[in-house]
């Protein structure tokens, strides 16, 4: 399976040079990661094993979407809040869904219900509500739930997220982007939404756009574009993209 992914991650636009990442620098785009905590651990894992001898600069881009669906919502944020102050390899984007719950926590209550349809229950019970309480449970009492039992310290990081990172030829986001616009001209709200007219298209772009949010079975490339949400929470394949000047490689949970 990684060699067929490898295969095809290398073919290229016969007319445009061979994206790539700025010399010296290694790359590693994280999918989305919806509540598995225990998927993080093992793929930072498997990439401080693949790093092991690089010399130069590494950054580690998380494409967003960290908590819903998944079991472990809490553990996702501790883990990576702690990450985030230690040194500036890390970058941290916002998804959809760590919108909608900041938005919820900033007290925007009418949003509970659409945090509930996005796998929100989830996320409610990792910060310790029973089920029995989120059964008996009216929105509002959610919204005051979640406004007091996120940490200030999960708080902080929501709000520090980044909508989109440049390195190289590539443009790292969450979702995907509006094509007649250039990357500094983007709608952050659409980087985090935006499917239609993007992932189920073959685009051309002025740069290689990461993304996740769009579930595939395998990794999904178009002509501009690399998505690498494989859906974690319920496959449990994890996925990062290593980029190495013009290299491109996958890593995968669950694979040797």
């Amino acid at each position: 399976m990684l060699k067929r992914f490898t295969s095809s991650l290398q073919r290229r636009d016969p007319v445009r040079a061979p994206a790539s990442v700025p010399d010296g620098m290694r790359v590693y785009a994280i999918g989305d990661i919806h509540g598995r905590a225990d998927l993080l651990e093992e793929l930072l894992e498997r990439i401080g094993r693949d790093r092991t001898g690089h010399d130069g600069q590494c950054r580690i881009v998380f494409l967003g979407d960290y908590v819903n669906r998944g079991p472990s919502s809490r553990q996702v944020l501790d883990r990576l809040s702690a990450m985030a102050p230690a040194s500036d390899e890390h970058v941290f984007l916002m998804g959809n869904h760590e919108e909608i719950l900041l938005r919820i926590i900033d007290g925007a209550p009418a949003l509970v219900r659409l945090f509930l349809k996005m796998g929100g229950r989830e996320t409610l019970l990792s910060y310790g509500m029973t089920p029995a309480q989120y059964d008996a449970a009216t929105l509002a009492q959610i919204a005051d739930f979640l406004q007091a039992a996120v940490p200030a310290r999960h708080r902080d990081f929501l709000h520090r997220l980044r909508t989109h990172v440049l390195l190289g030829d590539y443009l790292f986001v969450h979702a995907g982007v509006d094509v007649g616009k250039g990357p500094l001209e983007q709608d952050p709200s659409l980087t985090r939404w935006i499917r239609d007219g993007f992932a189920d298209r073959d685009v051309d772009y002025e740069k290689v756009v990461v993304h996740g949010h769009t579930i595939t079975d395998q990794v999904s490339q178009g002509a501009s574009r690399i998505g690498i949400d494989t859906g974690a929470y319920a496959s449990g394949r994890l996925t990062a993209l290593a980029l190495e000047q013009a290299s491109r490689r996958i890593l995968q949970t669950g694979s040797s």
